[in-house]
């Protein structure tokens, strides 16, 4: 009787994985850092998408004040809001980043339609030669989640994408950690990228919000809107540069709000839309309106909720 061998990760994920996982601390020298910058003649813009953050954009931009104070490693300092009802803009002003409001950037193309669309819409403001985007309601972000994003980008000649790995601790009301958070991460998209995608196998956090990217890399790629954007884009940096192109740095742990399971169900159906419209795979069904039944104390019932999946052609074609 012959055994079943186990199916081994693709070579190349492994090759690349060795080589292109770097840990923030080994970019922890800041004055080389920026003396590196200066030699390449790079500027770095960071973009902020915030949506409802004002109890975190402050303490956020503080340490990004910080950093460049310790060395000049940004150049321009981007928040775009969605019409937050909280203060969030006034309270970024307040520290000193630029602010635009998402729906005033291309308004040709309607209301922007989530994240995504912020990202997107970023690049027609965001100057530098590097973008790097980070999530606005991370409660712990400190200085090394630059500078370690910019290490691969700034010391490795053919990085030009870097994607930010971490590990989530779901952390309860009274700030016991009760397990890891992720669960979209790990339920949906690893396994559908495993499956569709193999050479992307060896991203930890494939759904980061944070990363770091040539500017006209970003402006040639099309961005989905919604949740579906970080996956798409893996994929799609994938097919324009190629895996040697694209690395990964640990950055410790991040902490931020979670989600509820049932809205959690709602971005892995985006997330999960996103992988099988780039495999090239068309549903039989409609695929606009994600259907499905609920579980509740009172009982189960079918809900059907519309999850539209718009592609913004890339930035450079307009």
């Amino acid at each position: 009787m012959t055994a079943h061998r186990t199916a081994s990760v693709h070579p190349d994920v492994r090759d690349w994985f060795a080589r292109r996982s770097f840990e923030h601390d080994a970019f922890g020298d800041l004055d080389a850092l920026a003396r590196r910058k200066r030699e390449l003649g790079i500027e770095v813009s960071v973009v902020l998408p915030c949506r409802e953050v004002a109890q975190t954009i402050g303490a956020i931009a503080g340490e990004l004040h910080a950093l460049n104070e310790a060395a000049p490693l940004m150049d321009q300092l981007i928040a775009i809001d969605a019409g937050s009802a909280d203060g969030t803009a006034e309270v970024a002003e307040r520290q000193g980043l630029t602010v635009f409001q998402e729906d005033e950037l291309l308004p040709g193309f309607g209301p922007a339609a989530g994240k995504g669309d912020a990202m997107w819409r970023s690049l027609t403001v965001a100057t530098g030669d590097v973008v790097m985007f980070l999530d606005a309601d991370t409660t712990n972000l400190e200085r090394h989640f630059v500078s370690g994003m910019l290490g691969p980008i700034l010391t490795e000649p053919d990085v030009r994408f870097v994607k930010a790995t971490y590990h989530r601790p779901m952390i309860g009301p009274g700030g016991d950690v009760l397990d890891d958070a992720g669960r979209v991460t790990e339920l949906t998209a690893k396994p559908l990228l495993r499956i569709f995608f193999p050479e992307l196998s060896g991203f930890g956090q494939p759904l980061a919000g944070e990363l770091a990217a040539d500017r006209q890399l970003l402006r040639q790629i099309p961005f989905f809107t919604g949740y579906a954007v970080e996956t798409a884009m893996l994929i799609d940096v994938l097919r324009a540069e190629g895996l040697e192109a694209m690395a990964q740095v640990g950055l410790g742990a991040r902490h931020n709000r979670s989600k509820a399971l049932l809205e959690l169900g709602t971005m892995s159906y985006s997330v999960a839309r996103a992988v099988v419209e780039r495999a090239g795979i068309r549903p039989e069904s409609d695929p606009e309106l994600f259907l499905r039944a609920v579980c509740m104390p009172e009982g189960t019932l079918l809900s059907g909720e519309p999850v539209p999946l718009v592609e913004r052609p890339p930035i450079a074609a307009l």
